[in-house]
């Protein structure tokens, strides 16, 4: 069984930058379409992006186009979630998951989730 274990959030002033890895244990990561989703105080958990097995598609919620990137180092048995200009409204839990198929990008094709690391977006 694969393990999930995010790390890299902390408290960020606005317009700062943060890079989330996603590492994975068990198995190797290169089997899981891989995503993540992220959760505020009060509000449902949100899709943010997905990457395929091999790296070469990806998708990105059009809250965070053009200020995150996400992507993956399969050698490495990690994901990442590099996040630019960050603002107030990105503060949230953000949750790695994975999936199966090939290129998951429902919720519902996430199987796998981490514990979720916390991002603070503040001055």
């Amino acid at each position: 069984q694969v393990q999930l274990v995010e790390s890299g959030g902390g408290l960020v002033q606005p317009g700062g930058s943060l890079r989330l890895s996603c590492a994975a244990s068990g198995r190797t990561v290169s089997n899981y379409g891989m995503g993540w989703f992220r959760q505020a105080p009060g509000k449902e958990r949100e899709f943010v992006g997905s990457i395929s097995r091999s790296g070469g598609t990806t998708s990105i919620a059009d809250s965070v186009k053009g200020r995150f990137i996400i992507s993956r180092d399969n050698a490495k048995n990690t994901v990442y979630l590099q996040m630019n200009s960050l603002k107030p409204e990105d503060t949230a839990v953000y949750y790695c998951a994975g999936g199966t198929i090939s290129f998951p990008i429902r919720t519902s094709d996430f199987g796998l989730w981490g514990q979720g690391t916390q991002v603070t977006v503040s001055s």
